[in-house]
């Protein structure tokens, strides 16, 4: 969708991914070769009368994508649910024209192909850097596909939105360098030299397995690596495909080894890897081929130039997490029920089979505590943070055990929303409780734990089930005092477990970023009389530390407003520069494009405070000079004055 992150990380940054990209399937039918694409070389917010747009749903389901999720108290929580957040859709290549407009779509002639895909998410610490797209491809036509390749097609850019959007033109994509690790089947790219200092990552295709027909004894799991310049047509090896037998043939073959994997000459680079060949696809048969698109930040402090195998260390570590997520209970990846040495003695002492049911199952991934149910309520210079305890009923799946052991609290240094840092990223810890059991630090949980529960009333929902009333009971409470007004902040509560020495798994915490909250401190709405209304900074001095990089990222707050108010501000000559209406109970700066730009959706700020960016109701950034404001009570039609100066 439309002003929709793109593959960001790490989330709130600004910095994307992933531009455009989609499944291909290449495969013969009597002889002819077919490719089948869900997208191409083109702008990804072409219609669909373009070429390489060539999956549609059915004819009588459209637009149909379902979200689940494992997590018990999410809205979209469902016992199929297979990770914290899963998608699952259908499609089809069959379609020659688009079921909702009936236009037709250019030059495509379909395989005949039907498409379940499920992608998989977790917020997990070690897992929340990559997502699994897992492909069943089944054939629906009347006759069997031969030699069949499945790919994933991306146009790989790695970009700070922020600093450089897609809209300056080619300035945003012709900076992408990009490589191939061999040993574990994936693509990845970088951006080599475009915004230094705001785009230090990297983000990678990777293949995680196949299953092929039961009585396909050729096929072999392998990976072909593709680049080529966008629409581009004068490199014998980087040439983009034009045609279905152009695709093919790239999809059917990759570089030379050790040739042509390091791209260091940076430009606008699409990618493609593909596994196959899978020797055939009878009628109503299914193939299964599962991808992983995986973001890191670079390791190290080296120039983003650099790529150099240390610097793909955070990658690797995502890589083999991701590979871990899909071999499941499969621990050495052999496809067969082994007993395995989990402790290093030496002893074959444990069944992979951790459930029992006769099977190995995939997607089965440490779990540390469920997360708690967290609030954060924003006051002058404080936050007080409230939490529950359903995470001390958590049961490790592997364990089959209770093992719950305390609470984290973290929360984001001042300044890292500033841009091209990684705010949630900066989350830091600053208080740790644990049981008293005899491992960490025993500081127990009676000073953080209420006399009695508590509840919030706009949190109380109806059961649509039973139709009574859901009601979150907040146990342990924490006030962080000493904060700085108008700034952001983020606070996470996280739970953590006592580790699986048995199964040779370390203690592992619930996500920060799952919990987090962003607040911006500040002074209550004014509920009586004697509160004089201001303004801070006051003086605003140009390239206030907290502003952003354009005119229009800046911000001044008023203070001490009342819950309803009109507030005007203007010149010393009386003329009105702007106006606006602060709401306490529903204010969260929707009008102010810094807090669009740099912070996240949920933030809350205290009632009392309200952002102005500088700007006049004709749009125009003010002047240097001393300005007036009043503000109106709309309740009570009392009137405050006072002014505020402005240097540029």
């Amino acid at each position: 969708p439309v002003d929709q992150p793109s593959c960001e990380y790490p989330i709130g940054s600004g910095v994307e991914h992933l531009f455009d990209g989609g499944l291909w399937i290449g495969g013969k039918r009597g002889g002819t070769t077919l490719v089948t694409t869900g997208a191409v070389d083109v702008p990804s917010l072409a219609s669909a009368e373009e070429n390489g747009f060539e999956f549609t749903t059915s004819d009588d389901l459209f637009d149909v994508i379902e979200e689940r999720s494992s997590i018990v108290y999410s809205p979209f929580f469902h016992p199929e649910a297979i990770s914290h957040q899963d998608f699952v859709m259908d499609y089809t290549d069959s379609n020659t024209t688009v079921p909702e407009s009936g236009d037709l779509i250019p030059e495509h002639v379909p395989i005949n192909v039907s498409i379940h895909q499920e992608t998989y998410a977790w917020s997990y610490p070690y897992a929340e850097a990559f997502v699994i797209f897992n492909y069943y491809i089944t054939n629906t036509g009347d006759e069997p596909l031969t030699d069949v390749y499945v790919g994933l097609w991306a146009d790989l850019v790695v970009r700070n939105v922020n600093i450089t959007p897609p809209s300056v033109g080619a300035p945003f994509y012709r900076h992408v360098g990009c490589g191939y690790v061999d040993s574990l089947q994936m693509a990845y790219s970088f951006d080599y030299d475009g915004d230094p200092g705001y785009t230090d990552s990297y983000v990678g295709l990777k293949l995680l397995g196949a299953t092929p027909q039961a009585n396909d004894t050729l096929y072999r799991i392998k990976t072909n690596y593709k680049v080529w310049l966008f629409r581009d047509q004068s490199d014998p090896n980087l040439n983009s495909p034009q045609t279905d037998v152009e695709r093919y043939n790239k999809m059917s073959s990759s570089f030379f080894p050790n040739q042509m994997y390091l791209i260091h000459n940076p430009s606008n680079y699409m990618t493609l890897i593909t596994t196959g060949r899978f020797q055939f696809l009878e009628p109503d048969s299914t193939i299964n081929v599962v991808f992983a698109v995986i973001c890191a930040k670079k390791f190290g402090d080296e120039p983003t130039t650099l790529d150099e195998e240390l610097c793909k260390k955070n990658l690797y570590f995502y890589a083999g997490w991701a590979e871990t997520a899909y071999n499941g209970e499969d621990r050495n990846g052999n496809g067969v029920i082994d007993s395995v040495d989990v402790d290093g003695d030496g002893i074959f002492d444990l069944s992979e089979d951790i459930n029992g049911n006769g099977r190995l199952d995939r997607y089965v991934l440490p779990t540390p505590p469920s997360p708690p149910r967290f609030r954060v309520i924003p006051g002058d210079g404080q936050a007080t943070l409230y939490w529950d305890n359903s995470s001390e009923e958590s049961m490790d799946i592997i364990s089959k055990k209770k093992d719950f052991e305390g609470y984290r609290l973290y929360r984001t240094l001042l300044g890292e929303d500033a841009p091209g840092r990684d705010f949630l990223g900066s989350l830091s810890l600053f208080k740790q409780y644990d049981v008293k059991d005899s491992l960490g630090y025993d500081s127990g949980l009676s000073t953080i734990r209420l006399a009695q529960p508590v509840y919030f009333e706009d949190e109380i929902t109806l059961n649509s089930n039973t139709g009574t009333p859901d009601t979150i009971f907040y146990h342990y409470s924490y006030v962080n005092k000493n904060l700085h007004n108008g700034w952001q902040y983020a606070f996470s509560v996280v739970a953590y477990d006592k580790g699986d020495p048995e199964n040779g798994i370390e203690s592992l915490e619930s996500s920060k970023i799952l919990t987090s909250v962003r607040i911006f401190p500040g002074t209550l709405a004014q509920r009586k009389t004697g509160l004089k209304v201001g303004v801070y900074p006051n003086p605003y001095r140009t390239r206030v530390m907290w502003d952003g990089l354009l005119e229009r990222d800046r911000k001044i707050y008023f203070y001490n407003l009342p819950p309803e108010c009109e507030v005007r501000i203007y010149t010393l000559t009386g003329d009105l520069v702007d106006k606006f209406q602060h709401k306490a109970l529903t204010y969260r700066g929707e009008d102010i494009n810094w807090f669009e730009k740099y912070s996240g959706e949920g933030r809350l700020f205290p009632g009392g405070e309200h952002a102005w960016d500088l700007v006049t109701r004709d749009d125009q950034a003010i002047a240097s000079g001393l300005y007036l404001f009043c503000v109106k009570d709309l309740s009570t039609g009392e009137v405050q004055t006072g002014k505020f100066l402005v240097i540029k």
